[in-house]
């Protein structure tokens, strides 16, 4: 059943409402200062709210030299890298080298077995000297034949005695031959190392038996100094730097150490690298070229398979380096930013080429002497009245008020781990 109120009782309802809330503001008191009411117009947040120039954050930019880098994504790759097979069979006796060791080229990895192959070369070297004697009795029957030729030994006898000694001179030339191979076999009983590297571990152990020329390697020598670091760049991007050069916006890069690398770990790799030569055919799935950088590694930081970045410079451009934090992107996807002009944010489109560290390489959309707004961006709207205070971005990305900066050392620790400004938050104006 539904009850219905009469609109007598409704409507006092109503009054006893709005006089509740009239007590609570005589009761309470005004608003304090900052405070905003709950909808209506008039106050600070509404479209009649608090007038003023809004205080901002400017720093100075001008042109400059800027290096054109790219980075990548690169592994490295053992300059020299041998896989280490036996060329004769038998049983490993010795394994005399340390895993992971660095190995001079001709060092002993492995022993095997070698009384087999001690034995077929002493049966050789008894078939030379066997061979040997029977060449010295032909070269005797053909001097002495030659001697009594005409007198009791025909021509035909010499003739005859003339071919069994070249058949004893080639009998002595295989027999020799065989030694030689018996010799060869006995010494590569002895297994070692090709190059000068580190040698990985073996898989085998003493006792097991191995055979000529098995797929298996015993081990693995790498050479990793010099490393090499192989890169893949995109050929569109390639062919934009070169027209940049071509056209002389862009300055060749021509010193020495045009390549960094930066560790898994985040640091820099002391050692500048060079590029050996770019790759002659572009991947159809990718779109890109292999390139083989080549670093010294003294040290051995980097080993085969590691993965690293590598940071190319390319050229030199003369442009501005806006930082990153001072831009946005249009809804157009335009790179934007503000200035300070004539006591006013002036919102600007930048036509940007790259990056450098945490900064845009900017070519158009700012002349020197621009003041960049760097804080005070929040709600920031073009043409907006607003006042500046010079700041500085330290080295951990924090932005601070310029005489800040200069007596200042180190940031707080808790403000350069967020990234944010050191400064009190500006007051955003109301868009002006």
């Amino acid at each position: 059943m539904t009850i219905t109120q009469p609109r007598s009782f409704t409507r006092r309802l109503a009054r006893l409402a709005l006089l509740a809330v009239l007590s609570g503001i005589v009761l309470h008191g005004p608003l304090p200062a900052g405070a905003q009411p709950m909808g209506g117009f008039g106050g600070p947040g509404g479209p009649g709210g608090r007038s003023g120039p809004s205080e901002v954050g400017v720093m100075p930019v001008t042109r400059a030299d800027v290096p054109v880098t790219v980075e990548l994504p690169g592994r490295a790759t053992a300059f020299q890298l041998a896989a280490v097979r036996p060329k004769v069979g038998g049983e490993i006796t010795e394994i005399p080298y340390e895993a992971g060791t660095l190995v001079e080229a001709g060092t002993v990895l492995f022993r095997l077995e070698d009384e087999t192959l001690a034995v077929e070369l002493t049966a050789r070297e008894v078939a030379v000297a066997s061979a040997q004697a029977a060449l010295e009795g032909a070269q005797a029957t053909v001097d002495r034949y030659r001697k009594l030729s005409g007198s009791g030994v025909t021509q035909a006898d010499l003739e005859s005695a003339v071919v069994l000694l070249a058949a004893a001179r080639a009998a002595l030339g295989s027999a020799e031959l065989q030694r030689d191979l018996a010799e060869l076999a006995l010494r590569r009983t002895e297994i070692r190392s090709p190059i000068r590297g580190i040698a990985a571990v073996t898989p085998f152990s003493v006792g097991d038996t191995v055979s000529e020329g098995q797929s298996d390697a015993l081990t693995e020598v790498a050479q990793v100094d010099p490393i090499y670091v192989d890169v893949s760049e995109s050929r569109a991007r390639i062919l934009r730097h070169q027209r940049s050069i071509a056209d002389g916006s862009m300055e060749r890069f021509d010193s020495g150490g045009v390549a960094q690398l930066t560790l898994e770990t985040g640091e820099t790799y002391a050692q500048p690298g060079r590029i050996l030569a770019p790759g002659t055919q572009v991947s159809a799935t990718t779109g890109t070229i292999p390139i083989r950088l080549q670093f010294p590694n003294p040290e051995r930081q980097i080993l085969p398979g590691q993965f690293v970045r590598v940071t190319l410079t390319i050229g030199r451009i003369n442009a501005f380096l806006v930082p990153q934090r001072a831009t946005s992107r249009a809804a157009s996807g335009d790179l934007t930013a503000f200035v300070a002009r004539d006591g006013k944010a002036v919102e600007v489109r930048l036509s940007e080429v790259g990056t450098h560290e945490n900064a845009w390489i900017v070519t158009e959309g700012l002349e020197d002497g621009d003041q960049l707004i760097l804080d005070g961006l929040s709600n920031l709207r073009d043409g907006a009245e607003i006042t500046t205070v010079p700041v500085e971005i330290d080295e951990g990305g924090v932005v601070r008020d310029a005489e800040d900066a200069a007596a200042t050392t180190d940031p707080a620790p808790e403000t350069a781990a967020a990234g944010t400004s050191a400064r009190a938050p500006a007051t955003p104006s109301d868009g002006g």
